[in-house]
C-alpha cells in the first residue's frame, strides 16, 4: 500500500499538471476561435482525432512493450549475476585454503560493491565507479589465474571455476549494457510531439458545454501523460520509481556471510568435540 501511495504522489504533479494545462487550453481555444466556428467541421475533426489516436496508441504500446522487456531483462541479469557469484563462492570451498580464502573474500567484496555502490552508480551514469568494480572482478580472475591445482579433483574444480567466471563476466557485461541503453531520441520526440498534437487536436472539437469539453480533454491528457511517465521511468531500470529489485544480491550477500562465519569459526575439519573442549 505504501508503494502505491508513493507512486501516486510521484505521478500526481505531471499527470495533474498536464490535465490543468489541457483545461486551460480548452478555455483559451473557445475564447479565441469560438464554438460556432468549429461546429461545421466536427465530423472531419472527429475522424482525424480517431485516426491520430489509433496511430499514437500503436506507437505507445510498442514503446511500453520494449521498455518493459528491457526492464525485465535487467532484472533477469541481476538475478543471474548474483547466482553466478554464489556458485563460484560455493565452488571455492574445494580449493586449497589460501586460494579458497582469497577467492571468497574477493567475491564478497565484489557483491558488496555491486549491491551498495555500483547499482546506485548506474542511476548517476558514474562510469568511474563502474570501472573500479571491474577491477574487483579482475581481482577474482587473478586469484583463479594464480591457483595451481594439485590433484585431479582440484583440476576439475578449477576448470569449472573458470567457466563460472566467464559466465559471471558475460552476465555482468549484459547488465552494464542494459544500464546504458536508452530510448532513441527520435522515438522520444515522436512520443512527446504526438502527445501534444493529440491533446491539442481536442481543442478543435465544438462541444456546447465547457465542462464536458474540459473533462474529456483533461482525461485524455492525463492518460497520455501517464503513459509517458511509465515509459520514462522504465527506460532506466536502475533509477526512478520502478527500479530493478536488489533482493538477489542481498540473498547472495547473506549466504556468503553465513558461510564465511562458519569457515572462520572452528578450524575446518576439526572434530566437534575438540571445539566444545576448547570452549
Amino acid at each position: 500500500m505504501r508503494a502505491v501511495l508513493r507512486t501516486l504522489l510521484r505521478m500526481l504533479p505531471s499527470v495533474g499538471g498536464a490535465s490543468l494545462l489541457a483545461v486551460a487550453g480548452v478555455w483559451l481555444s473557445r475564447q479565441v476561435i469560438g464554438v460556432d466556428v468549429l461546429r461545421p467541421s466536427n465530423g472531419e475533426v472527429g475522424n482525424y482525432i480517431q485516426a491520430l489516436g489509433s496511430i499514437y496508441a500503436v506507437v505507445a504500446a510498442f514503446v511500453i512493450y520494449v521498455v518493459w522487456g528491457q526492464f525485465n531483462d535487467a532484472r533477469t541479469q541481476i538475478e543471474r549475476e548474483a547466482s553466478e557469484v554464489v556458485d563460484l563462492f560455493r565452488l571455492a570451498d574445494g580449493f586449497p585454503d589460501d586460494s579458497r580464502r582469497e577467492l571468497q573474500n574477493r567475491l564478497r567484496e565484489y557483491a558488496d560493491t555491486v549491491l551498495y555502490v555500483e547499482l546506485d552508480a548506474h542511476a548517476r551514469c558514474d562510469e568511474k565507479t563502474i570501472e573500479r568494480t571491474n577491477e574487483l572482478l579482475d581481482g577474482v580472475w587473478n586469484v583463479l589465474h594464480r591457483c595451481e591445482p594439485c590433484s585431479e579433483c582440484h583440476k576439475s574444480l578449477h576448470a569449472e571455476a573458470l567457466s563460472l567466471y566467464n559466465e559471471l563476466s558475460d552476465v555482468r557485461t549484459a547488465r552494464l549494457t542494459s544500464a546504458r541503453t536508452r530510448m532513441p531520441i527520435g522515438l522520444r520526440l515522436l512520443l512527446y510531439i504526438g502527445a501534444l498534437i493529440l491533446v491539442g487536436s481536442m481543442f478543435l472539437i465544438a462541444i456546447d458545454r465547457f465542462w464536458v469539453h474540459a473533462l474529456i480533454t483533461a482525461a485524455l491528457a492525463a492518460a497520455v501523460t501517464h503513459i509517458l511517465y511509465i515509459v520514462e521511468d522504465l527506460d532506466d531500470p536502475f533509477a526512478g520509481n520502478w527500479t530493478v529489485p536488489r533482493v538477489a544480491f542481498e540473498r547472495a550477500k547473506a549466504y556468503m556471510e553465513r558461510k564465511a562465519g562458519r569457515a572462520e569459526g572452528p578450524e575446518r575439519g576439526a572434530p566437534a568435540e575438540t571445539s566444545s573442549e576448547a570452549a
